[in-house]
């Protein structure tokens, strides 16, 4: 798939403009983008910057509480705009503190957003599509067809819900903030959303507002080889790669996007990536799967393949779903699998699963509305 290609690809899921009781949101729109809205209800420019303050430093979502703003003036902006957020249908929490949030957009469809709270900080798990398109055969997410792209204010507003769940709009201090951190890891491939992920990501990104710097945003991909650089150019974020396996043959069963972009350009495309130094490494992500890809020859293999990357490597124990085809690797297999990386160099921590009670956890998202329509359909 080229790069024109895959524009045709963002333009063919594109997300409808949804507007919100016939107005239009806020939230999503850049500070330039802002400051023409309020030129064209002929105002003042300078209201964009007061507006946006309200909106990503102290969470604001009514306009009468934007006390800066005279009254008349509210009452003209409020005319025609929200500040929107979308409606919760479910916010399950697991019994290690993970916190999920199944979020309905304003024409109904749902997605997951997952918060994973360590002892001082925080990550949020972000979806930047309803579905995907990867069909990658170990994940639950995979399961779902895709439906659309999401906008930027449709990721950015789990950002924001997040935030208002865990009381953080008054927490000024970054270093204090619970949530540091956000993953693009959730439901959907961000580089086959790019211009909304870029948008969203610059609006999170940006020093007066939310805030959270592009050293503390990670974007995973499954391999989107065409879009990558681009990425690293453009918006400097951490990179995660989906790897899983270290030759084509096994990983064009687990990531069929591997058929068009096999792991040598895959990997080729790692060593180019702009913003990956020593100190911000590219991050590989890797599945345990019983008897697929833990052997001591994949291990081997992987050292090869990477070398000469600055990485680290996560491995990941399988979390199984409902009919689900694999099995997670032996918990000895996987101790043996990273000590044998952390002996050559590699930093390969096993990532302690996290949110498997409440269908968090990685590759598990699924929103609850398609599960329960499949079962429905299947007479469950």
């Amino acid at each position: 798939m080229t790069t024109h290609n895959i524009h045709g690809h963002a333009a063919r899921f594109a997300p409808p403009e949804i507007l919100i009781d016939g107005k239009r949101n806020l939230v999503g729109l850049t500070l330039d983008e802002l400051k023409a809205e309020m030129l064209a209800l002929g105002l003042e420019a300078f209201r964009a910057k007061q507006i946006w303050t309200a909106i990503y430093c102290h969470g604001i979502k009514d306009f009468d509480v934007m006390t800066t703003l005279a009254k008349p003036v509210r009452e003209k902006i409020a005319e025609k705009f929200v500040i929107g957020r979308p409606s919760v249908s479910a916010a399950p929490v697991s019994v290690d503190g993970s916190r999920k949030w199944l979020l309905k957009m304003g024409d109904g469809h749902e997605v997951e957003a997952v918060y994973i709270p360590e002892e001082d900080r925080g990550a949020l798990c972000v979806s930047c599509q309803v579905g995907c398109t990867n069909s990658c055969s170990f994940c639950h997410t995979g399961t779902m067809r895709l439906v659309r792209n999401l906008d930027a204010s449709e990721i950015i507003m789990q950002v924001m819900q997040a935030r208002d769940a865990i009381g953080e709009w008054k927490v000024p201090d970054l270093e204090k903030r619970m949530l540091s951190n956000i993953v693009l890891m959730g439901m959907g491939e961000p580089l086959f959303n790019y211009d909304n992920v870029a948008k969203a990501v610059k609006i999170i990104m940006d020093e007066g507002g939310i805030a959270i710097g592009k050293r503390r945003i990670t974007l995973s991909t499954s391999g989107v080889v065409p879009m990558m650089a681009r990425c690293g150019s453009e918006l400097g974020v951490n990179l995660a790669v989906s790897l899983h396996a270290v030759t084509d043959e096994v990983r064009d069963v687990l990531i069929p996007l591997n058929k068009k972009y096999p792991i040598k350009e895959l990997i080729q495309a790692c060593r180019d990536y702009p913003a990956a130094t020593n100190a911000r490494r590219i991050t590989f992500e890797y599945v345990m799967l019983k008897g697929v890809n833990d052997s001591m020859a994949d291990v081997r293999a992987l050292v090869k393949l990477l070398e000469g990357i600055p990485a680290k490597i996560n491995l990941l124990p399988y979390n199984p779903w409902p009919g689900s085809p694999y099995e997670c690797s032996d918990d000895a297999v996987i101790q043996k699998f990273g000590d044998f990386l952390n002996a050559k160099g590699y930093a390969s921590p096993v990532r302690t699963p996290r949110g498997r009670d409440i269908m968090a956890a990685c590759g598990q998202l699924k929103s609850a509305s398609v599960r329960a329509r499949a079962a429905a359909e299947a007479g469950e």
